[in-house]
């Protein structure tokens, strides 16, 4: 199913307004795996997302060398729990298996799975948790693909009805099986769906190719986005992924 009709909802995601937001100690825990699994600077602008999001979190990082272990225990205290961009799917793979089961099963028991690029790829099954009704595969191996190689970039997508633009490097693209109790976010310029937020058991994923949390720091090598940076991608993708 493709979204639609949320142009009002991007646009009051583009700043958090309302009612104060509550103090970090009662924030809801989102769990942010920071590791070897994980590219540098990625796992901090994943928690910048969920800390300044419309509902803020109190991002806690989780990882082998981390204060939080990541673990069925550590799961049990967070509302969402993150993975952000990475390296290959192999190498990742070979980092995070030991947490597969822990990890589907506290989604599957109601948790909130959100997965940036690599952590989008891991959500599927070959390899990875095992989340995802469907699969992935390289958006740069997709026909009229924009991009055809691993070198950071700007691709065009579709979110919800409006043309925009967001950092890429490698991402996916989302295969859905049939009849999928999931909702296409955005598309690629191509057509293939590059945001996705879907129902796994009594939990929900958050899946997203591209880089909605890229700050300006991403932006190197004469990169630029045309619309400027802004985060309200980013939002929507963690609202839509807790909404009941």
């Amino acid at each position: 199913m493709i979204a639609a009709g949320g142009v009002g909802l991007l646009a009051g995601l583009a700043a958090c307004g309302g009612q104060p937001p509550a103090p970090p100690a009662v924030r809801p825990v989102a769990l942010v795996y920071r590791g070897p699994a994980s590219c540098s600077g990625c796992s901090e602008s994943v928690a910048t997302l969920l800390e300044n999001c419309p509902t803020p979190f109190r991002a806690v990082y989780c990882g082998p060398k981390e204060d939080v272990r990541l673990s069925a225990a550590s799961l049990a205290t967070a509302k969402v729990y993150a993975q952000p961009g990475g390296g290959s799917v192999e190498s990742a793979w070979h980092r995070m298996r030991e947490h597969a089961e822990d990890i589907r099963g506290w989604v599957r028991a109601g948790g909130h799975y959100l997965g940036f690029c690599l952590g989008a790829y891991l959500a599927a099954a070959t390899p990875g948790f095992g989340l995802l009704p469907g699969n992935t595969s390289q958006y740069i191996s997709t026909r009229h693909a924009s991009v055809r190689d691993t070198d950071d970039a700007v691709v065009s997508v579709t979110w919800r009805g409006a043309r925009r633009h967001m950092f890429f490097q490698d991402g996916p693209v989302f295969k859905l099986d049939a009849g999928a109790a999931a909702t296409v976010l955005a598309t690629y310029d191509n057509g293939e769906p590059a945001a996705v937020v879907a129902g796994c058991g009594a939990g929900r994923i958050g899946l997203v190719g591209p880089h909605p949390e890229a700050d300006k720091s991403w932006y190197t090598s004469g990169l630029a986005n045309p619309d400027g940076i802004r985060p309200d991608l980013g939002y929507d993708l963690i609202q839509t992924t807790l909404a009941p």
